[in-house]
């Protein structure tokens, strides 16, 4: 049956309850003609009778009994749904949805630890993908990105923090290589870089630019971390990265810094959930 019955099917239910179209009128705050109405079309709807008619009023039929039951099932699903709904959006609780690059998990549950800490009933749920997740279709409540400014329409987008890249290499292949001091040098070097041709990240694009040979390639930070410790190439790491086994041979620049935009839907902004998260990210990573 479709959704749209359910009208007609909370009027039956209020009149098996009430046994009359008045009293039914009543509760639901209709007029009695409206109630007759959707009885009528539901049981026409339906080609059965639900109730029988008389001068006290209308009794249920077996039919009208079994119906009312789902009625009034369902109005009281309804109801507790609707308290749910509004728990989950004035209160600090359920699910906190975060999306991010894989790049920035690590930092992200350093910046929410706190939160979790004082706010036992939130469960906290990072979502680390390519594709860049919907907000406005409830994909997640928060994004954090990095790169260019995100532009989907009715999200509050803000900018978080700059994040500072440097160039490493593990001892063996600076020994292997020897150790470049400027851009000229970096001539002959071998790197690990990134599977995605049109990354967004602004020093792997400088890496295309450069034209260098990149021996392996991931999208992954774990995996160029396994290549760049095993002396299979130079790496970029962004600040807070795991740089253990490695030594910076550049440091950060300012054209290879990567700007990290809190994103949040205009419809949820406001909620006390998010903006509880918003205000951990921005003590925990703002800069």
């Amino acid at each position: 049956m479709a959704v749209d019955t359910w009208d007609e099917i909370r009027t039956a239910w209020h009149v098996a309850r009430a046994g009359t179209v008045s009293g039914a009128a009543e509760a639901l705050g209709v007029h009695h003609a409206t109630v007759i109405r959707h009885v009528d079309a539901l049981e026409a709807r339906l080609g059965v009778k639900l109730f029988q008619r008389h001068a006290r009023g209308y009794t249920p039929t077996e039919a009208g009994e079994a119906l009312a039951q789902v009625g009034r099932a369902t109005d009281e699903q309804f109801t507790q749904l609707a308290a749910r709904l509004k728990g989950l959006s004035g209160g600090i609780e359920g699910d906190l949805i975060v999306t991010t690059v894989p790049e920035l998990c690590g930092v992200l549950v350093e910046a929410l630890t706190p939160l979790l800490r004082e706010h036992q009933a939130l469960n906290l749920r990072i979502r680390t993908d390519r594709r860049v997740l919907r907000l406005e279709y409830g994909e997640a409540h928060v994004a954090l990105r990095a790169g260019k400014q995100p532009v989907e329409p009715d999200n509050v987008v803000q900018l978080l923090a700059q994040r500072s890249v440097a160039l490493y290499a593990a001892p063996a292949y600076l020994a292997e290589m020897g150790r470049p001091e400027t851009d000229a040098d970096l001539a002959g070097h071998r790197f690990v870089g990134d599977d995605l041709d049109d990354s967004r990240a602004p020093y792997f694009r400088w890496l295309a630019e450069l034209g260098a040979r990149q021996i392996a390639r991931c999208n992954d930070t774990a995996g160029r971390l396994t290549a760049m410790r095993a002396g299979l190439g130079l790496g970029f790491l962004t600040e807070g990265n795991d740089a253990a086994g490695l030594e910076m041979v550049l440091p950060s620049r300012p054209e290879w810094e990567v700007p990290l935009w809190l994103v949040t839907h205009v419809d949820l902004h406001r909620t006390a959930k998010v903006q509880a998260a918003v205000s951990a990210l921005k003590r925990g990573l703002g800069g």
